[in-house]
């Protein structure tokens, strides 16, 4: 994630074959390395799912993060704010409107831009409940199991 610049162009746009009208300008607005790492996580799910999950489980692990660009925070302060909340509490820390809780909350962030963009509800599910314990998922359970296997953060 400290390495500047987006995923090779090859890869942007196999991520961007999978995205439905809406996604695209959400995808864009999401940082270089945070479009890595979802187009790693999108391949890690892609070389172990059927390839009839991929219209729900590929945009899902590819814009499960995308609510990190209302937090306007770089790697540095993401890493800081991770430990703190590991150390303080999460839920005491998301309080607030500052780009600390804004990172925090991003998940429930990304899964309201999702929803605004008519993102499929897997795709709005996953963005909501990607940090959740399993028996809080909506998502179906193999496909869960799935995408939390390769998000490797």
């Amino acid at each position: 994630m400290l390495w500047p610049g987006g995923p090779k162009p090859a890869d942007d746009a196999w991520a961007r074959s999978f995205l439905v009208e809406g996604e695209p300008a959400l995808w864009a607005q999401m940082s270089g390395p945070d479009r890595r790492h979802a187009v790693g996580v999108a391949r890690r799910v892609a070389a172990t799912t059927d390839p009839t999950a991929a219209p729900r489980a590929m945009p899902a692990a590819l814009l499960h993060d995308v609510g990190k660009v209302a937090s306007g925070t770089g790697p540095f302060r993401r890493a800081a704010v991770t430990a703190l909340a590991l150390a303080r509490g999460r839920e005491r820390l998301a309080e607030g409107e500052g780009r600390t809780a804004r990172y925090l909350r991003h998940d429930a962030i990304g899964a309201q831009l999702l929803e605004q963009a008519g993102s499929d509800p897997v795709t709005v599910a996953w963005a909501r409940e990607h940090h959740l314990a399993a028996e809080h998922w909506t998502v179906p359970p193999s496909l869960g199991l799935a995408l939390k296997a390769a998000d490797d953060d």
